[in-house]
């Protein structure tokens, strides 16, 4: 080695340890303040960043959650690298760079990204190379004291689901359903979660089925409220809270019955993308969601019968009131016509100068208007 090399050798290594000497008080400060190389700290497992949309990221392998905390590339380095492993990352509510960032990670493709962060999907099941994307509507009842035309019942979200052979991610918009209750679950059947990410797939979906069938027995009660209101003589349910209900109802079912198609597609015999174990769980979660969507058509059919009935007797209400006014209407024509007559102030006319004239006339004003009177309310007009 000559004399320059070998000097330029130890002036690299002397400007290394200026290097050292220099950021290790910078290091020490970040610490003291919080900070690690300028960055906020990993926050402890199910605990959200502040401005980000991870709500947690675990490796399980075998079933069982690994311990410690990792960010998703480290949690996918770290399933990548032992058997029967995979990740489960959460996101709520994600922005377009954050999305974008997880998605060079984990090979995302773009068109599921973008659907994933715009949360305006019908539900579906798409496939992109190895990632499948499974989209879901959240809904959840909304309790309210009385039903107006301005009450909302139904609040529903989305549900976004990758899943890949060594992760599943769920994106979810709204706080319909909550899925820190499913994981908890979850990671308590370490038998079912060592299937992998298709049983985090199937628990998810279990979970948002089954408020549905919450939400449809909530409803029912509502519905027995107005129907109950719409046939009341003492007080009826005004066209406009009946709307609104079917407002609610027809934004209830456009969460419920398109997931039919891809659950028919992961539960169909010749299907491969879901494991053999798994596909039967899909199938008992496909009999719940039939039950709703046969639920939500009753409850459909059923308040169009309610409306029809409902604009029916106001139409019929309408017509009594009508034939009342013109019961009356001819009743008082009835005192017109004779004070038409006698108010034209002829000279010659009949009884004018009669000195019984006055009340005569008034005693036949008044038999007469009795007699229509009778009439009238014999017919059913009063």
């Amino acid at each position: 080695m000559s004399e320059d090399s070998v000097r330029r050798s130890r002036q690299a290594g002397v400007n290394r340890s200026l290097s050292r000497a220099w950021t290790a008080p910078v290091r020490a400060m970040n610490r003291f303040l919080g900070t690690v190389d300028g960055q906020p700290p990993a926050p402890a497992s199910g605990e959200k960043f502040q401005g980000s949309s991870v709500v947690d990221c675990g490796v399980y392998v075998e079933g069982k959650r690994e311990p410690g905390e990792f960010s998703p590339d480290e949690a996918l380095a770290e399933a990548c690298s032992r058997d029967n492993a995979f990740v489960w990352l959460g996101l709520h509510e994600p922005t377009q760079e954050e999305m974008s960032s997880i998605a060079r990670t984990y090979g995302l493709h773009e068109l599921a990204v973008e659907d994933s962060v715009k949360a305006e999907q019908r539900p579906k099941l798409e496939q992109f190379g190895t990632v499948h994307f499974l989209v879901l509507r959240t809904a959840r009842y909304v309790p309210h004291g009385e039903l107006t035309e301005t009450s909302q019942i139904v609040e529903t979200g989305q549900m976004m689901i990758f899943v890949g052979e060594q992760f599943v991610i769920t994106v979810r918009h709204g706080d319909a359903t909550k899925l820190a209750p499913v994981r908890a679950d979850m990671e308590a059947r370490g038998d079912l979660l060592a299937q992998g990410p298709w049983a985090v797939a199937y628990a998810v979906t279990d979970r948002i089925v089954d408020a549905y069938i919450e939400v449809a027995d909530q409803v029912e009660a509502d519905l027995d409220i107005i129907e109950e209101g719409a046939f009341s003589r003492d007080r009826g349910s005004p066209v406009q809270a009946i709307y609104q209900m079917k407002r609610e109802i027809v934004e209830f079912r456009r969460a419920v019955v398109p997931l039919q198609r891809p659950l028919a597609t992961i539960t169909a015999p010749q299907s491969r993308l879901v494991p053999k174990e798994i596909r039967r769980y899909f199938r008992d979660v496909q009999d719940h969601l039939t039950r709703t969507v046969e639920q939500v058509s009753s409850y459909d059919d059923l308040l169009n019968s309610i409306l029809q009935a409902r604009l029916a007797q106001v139409t019929v209400d309408q017509n009594n009131d009508m034939r009342k006014i013109a019961a009356w209407a001819g009743i008082s024509a009835w005192w017109t016509a004779v004070a038409g007559v006698y108010g034209m102030n002829f000279l010659h006319m009949p009884e004018t100068q009669w000195q019984y004239g006055y009340p005569v006339v008034i005693t036949v004003i008044v038999g007469v208007s009795v007699l229509l009177y009778r009439a009238f309310r014999r017919n059913g007009w009063l």
